[in-house]
């Protein structure tokens, strides 16, 4: 497959259509309450990021990186936050827009890759919001040096990314209640796949995905300059092998002040 970004748009697409649980936007009564100071969004299927993950939201520029869907985006904006959805799926970025709509809420959305940030400014933002979503691109240092590259100074990113260890499994069986060991790393949907398994995932309109190392994953943000400074882990609902370990990773990093050496 030659353009993983394009297949993995249409999909993202199809999954609206079919009502995926990360493309339902939130209700009336969440944003009500997330204008009270009363919100909380997630990175990872259920656990919800600490507040004191957070710097105070009012007026601050926000950038949701492929965070479509109507569900983080607008619970910040409607929290005080200055925000902006950037996504690939145009379907997803309608899910935003909507509810700003609905809402009356001040929401910006891009189409783009979370790869390349390019209509974005140096030092745009203040935080970065990044649920889990690198697992549909095949590599990340590009997704962890612009997010480094659009952050201010002291500026925060927040990701969430799925355990490697998790791709060693047989997914279709881990549906069904097995946790089978099956595929060596890296895994790719791609190359770990037979020919028939893929056209299977193909016809079923599900996106491509990709495994990357705790050292691409974790170390990657450290390579470009950020500092981690929080970390937990949470679990796949449904999936045989989150009863074995826990499957996903949600990480605060923050961009120094100052780079080390005081340049």
């Amino acid at each position: 497959m030659k353009d993983i970004a394009d297949y993995n748009r249409r999909a993202w697409d199809g999954l609206v259509d079919r009502r995926d649980q990360w493309t339902i936007p939130v209700g009336p009564e969440v944003i009500q309450d997330a204008r009270k100071g009363e919100w909380k969004i997630v990175l990872t299927p259920t656990r919800p990021v600490p507040s004191s993950w957070f710097p105070p939201l009012t007026g601050l520029p926000t950038l949701c990186l492929a965070g479509a869907g109507g569900q983080q985006g607008p619970v910040l904006a409607a929290a005080g936050a200055d925000v902006t959805v950037l996504d690939l799926s145009p379907k997803q970025l309608a899910q935003d827009r909507a509810v700003a709509e609905r809402e009356r809420l001040p929401l910006r959305t891009v189409e783009g890759d979370m790869r390349d940030l390019h209509m974005f400014a140096d030092q745009s933002f203040g935080l970065v919001v990044h649920p889990c979503a690198n697992c549909f691109v095949p590599d990340v240092k590009s997704v962890w040096s612009e997010a480094f590259r659009v952050l201010q100074p002291g500026g925060l990113l927040l990701a969430g990314f799925i355990n490697p260890a998790a791709y060693i499994f047989d997914d279709g069986l881990a549906d069904k209640g097995v946790a089978e060991v099956r595929h060596p790393l890296p895994y790719s949907d791609t190359e770990s796949l037979s020919e028939e398994e893929r056209e299977r995932l193909a016809e079923a309109g599900e996106p491509f995905v990709f495994s990357h190392s705790l050292e691409e994953l974790i170390g990657g943000q450290t390579d470009v300059g950020f500092l981690i400074t929080g970390f937990y882990e949470d679990e796949w609902p449904g999936k045989a092998f989150s009863k074995l370990m826990p499957t996903l990773i949600a990480t605060r990093a923050r961009r120094p002040a100052v780079r080390e050496g005081g340049a």
